[in-house]
């Protein structure tokens, strides 16, 4: 039995079945190898080429998050506060802000459409118009009740819509 198999290994390394047996052998005229070389890098090129103007142009940017998410933080800013005048407010009304601005964003972006979210939009609107571009503390400071109470109706409407933050 013993002596069988190693006939057969011999066999095979002999008769080019053995280990190997699968590497090509060298061609015999080098120019050969050399055209079949550059015309493999002259397809890896092409391809490389062709890949390249596949690829889109403009770089993805993520979108708006969804409405629950943008929902959770602002709702994390619910029991902080500031004391206007202070020098504390920066960044909590800052922050409110941001989030309130956020979450426009979103609701208009969701799939539910704007109409859903009326409410809420136009409460953020109001404020919007108000503060205008400036996010200053000082400016901030003096919409204080705006901005915390756009915010705590928006929480609460948003109470009333389980839906669209679960």
């Amino acid at each position: 039995m013993i002596v069988a198999a190693a006939l057969v290994s011999c066999t095979q390394a002999s008769s080019g079945g053995g280990p190997g047996a699968d590497v090509p052998a060298a061609a015999a005229d080098p120019a050969a190898d050399r055209a079949r070389s550059a015309e493999d890098a002259e397809n890896a090129d092409l391809a490389e080429r062709e890949a390249a103007e596949e690829e889109p142009t403009a770089v993805p940017t993520p979108g708006p998050e969804l409405v629950r998410d943008a929902f959770a933080t602002l709702q994390a800013t619910l029991y902080d506060t500031c004391t206007p005048g202070a020098g504390d407010c920066a960044y909590f009304l800052g922050r409110v802000t941001r989030e309130l601005t956020e979450l426009d964003e979103s609701m208009r972006a969701d799939d539910k459409g704007p109409g859903h979210f009326k409410k809420p939009l136009a409460d953020m609107k109001v404020l919007f118009d108000k503060l205008g571009d400036d996010r200053s503390e000082a400016h901030l400071e003096k919409y204080f009740s705006e901005i915390v109470g756009t915010r705590d109706g928006i929480n609460t409407w948003m109470q009333d819509h389980p839906d669209d933050y679960r």
